[in-house]
């Protein structure tokens, strides 16, 4: 008896389910759920299980033929319900697609279709980098929804990296300096031909246009991929080049996902090359895990605290025998008010720090390890790179956290605070230590600042470089001129996409401009 979804396990504990398992299809409703009542109820032919079945875009057109006085006012609000799937871009979804299988961006935006239909006023919405597995013909129709939501008389409060819905702002305000430590002060506030003029690190890099490579590299082999059908794909057929850095495109829906995460790693081929995939999906971790127990950093350096004091690593873990045992190496002690959201507080014994008094007067170069694991990665990675608490294994995993633009992150922060950017860098900064040859990276500059996605870009050049193969989903018009080769998918979403509508150098989907893409991408690089 499995008490858990499949989903929700553990790794090692699902590795064994699906070993000791098999899932197939009730027989009885057809994977429905529904008794043969509500099956053998129709309107038009259709049961509810085949409307939840059809494309959203395609039942909003049935229940527009519907006509039933008894009912008028229930097809009203349902057909504006679907219109608004339809309107934000997700058209081409299922009623009945299990939510586990949405993307970041898809099911950020089901969760704005709950209020676009809304009929109240004076709301004020936040939305959190709402362009999120957008592509730039997309963002155009979210633009186009904040500023109505904004024409009803609401307050609307955009978080974005993404200069084409910066340019829509009555009002910006512009944080800085810096990431982490060095940020938190407001550095503009104003509109924007001001932040333009501003000089602040946003103002400077918000006119950044990438140019197309002047020379791209030449493939070192290909990993077939034949006949893919997952989700809306028909039948795709496509050599994926290897040894260079390729990136897969195409509106939202166009099945780019479904190719490289759910056709390509199950190729024969994959196999062999060692595929190490790094998608958007929610880092399974509970408060008590941070970037220092996820990256296994916290081994060496429990082991250098305790080498430094003749003790042993056991007392360096505030899950273990150095827990403060007020809050059990929590830090913060959880009072639940039963009619009301619980409290947190810091644990007053060892006012947060989660070890106890005992442990802290170990140290290591002079640091105690609740200051250490209180330090950001770039502060550590100085402290672990020379003198006296010099640690070539932290250092090494530091260097990579470092990389992927992770350095403002304090290596004792909780993973349930990081956003979904920053946890899906925590995660390459973790496969990057693995000995894969392909990497499949799933739109890696979501949550990325402008200035960042040129250090991102670095780092994907020295990957390629040292001889590994990357395939990358992305909709960041930057990365698609940094490609050495494009697969781009369409031409629309849903049934109107999974098919192959271009292949080949940026330069060439410029200069064909054939596809949306190629469209958006010639705008982009002036051509």
């Amino acid at each position: 008896m499995l008490s858990k979804d499949v989903d929700a396990l553990q790794p090692h504990v699902r590795a064994f389910v699906e070993r000791a398992t098999a899932f197939s299809v009730c027989p009885g409703c057809e994977g429905t759920r529904l008794t043969e009542g509500a099956r053998s109820s129709r309107i038009k032919k259709i049961s509810i299980a085949d409307a939840c079945a059809m494309q959203i875009s395609d039942l909003a057109e049935w229940v527009r033929g519907l006509d039933e006085p008894s009912v008028a006012p229930l097809l009203t609000a349902l057909q504006q319900s679907l219109d608004s799937f339809v309107e934000i871009g997700l058209g081409y979804l299922a009623l009945d697609r299990p939510s586990g299988t949405l993307s970041g961006g898809e099911a950020q935006r089901v969760k704005m279709i709950r209020h676009l239909g809304s009929s109240l006023t004076d709301v004020t919405y936040v939305f959190d980098e709402p362009t999120i597995g957008l592509h730039p013909h997309d963002i155009q129709r979210m633009n186009g929804l904040l500023l109505r939501l904004r024409d009803k008389g609401n307050t609307v409060l955009v978080v974005e990296h993404k200069p084409e819905t910066i340019a829509i702002a009555d009002h910006v305000v512009d944080l800085g300096p810096g990431a982490g430590r060095a940020g938190g002060t407001v550095c503009f506030e104003g509109t924007v031909e001001g932040l333009r003029a501003g000089g602040t690190v946003t103002g400077r890099h918000f006119g950044d246009r990438a140019a197309l490579k002047e020379t791209v590299r030449k493939a070192t082999g290909a990993l077939p991929v034949r006949g893919a059908t997952t989700h809306n794909l028909r039948g795709v057929d496509v050599d994926i080049p290897l040894g260079v850095l390729c990136v897969v495109t195409g509106v939202a829906g166009s099945g780019k996902s479904s190719l490289v995460h759910g056709s390509l790693p199950g190729q024969p081929e994959a196999a062999d090359l060692g595929v190490v995939s790094v998608d958007q999906g929610a880092i399974r971790g509970s408060r008590r895990s941070n970037p220092a127990t996820y990256t296994g950093l916290l081994d060496p350096i429990r082991k250098a605290f305790a080498k430094a004091n003749g003790v042993k690593p056991a007392l360096f873990s505030a899950n273990s025998e150095g827990a403060c045992p007020t809050c059990n190496g929590v830090g913060v002690v959880y009072t639940d008010l039963a009619m009301m959201a619980g409290v947190a507080a810091p644990c007053e014994e060892c006012e947060g720090k989660r070890y106890q008094a005992s442990v802290l007067e170990y140290h290591l170069g002079g640091r105690d390890i609740s200051e250490v694991l209180a330090m950001p990665v770039t502060e550590a990675e100085e402290f672990f790179g020379a003198g006296e608490a010099r640690t070539p294994a932290a250092h090494r995993v530091l260097g990579r956290l470092a990389d992927v633009g992770l350095g403002y992150l304090s290596l004792g922060q909780p993973l349930t605070t990081l956003s979904g950017g920053e946890r899906q860098r925590l995660k390459l900064a973790t496969h990057m230590a693995e000995k894969g040859g392909v990497y499949l990276l799933d739109e890696p500059t979501a949550g990325l600042h402008l200035a960042d996605v040129e250090q991102l870009l670095g780092l994907l050049d020295r990957l390629v470089d040292s001889g590994k193969s990357i395939i990358v989903v992305e909709h960041h018009q930057a990365v698609m001129a940094h490609a050495d080769w494009i697969i781009d998918l369409g031409p629309g979403a849903g049934h109107d996409g999974g098919r192959i509508v271009f292949e080949g150098t940026p330069a060439d989907l410029v200069a064909a401009r054939s596809t949306l893409t190629g469209e958006h991408l010639a705008a982009y690089v002036g051509a």
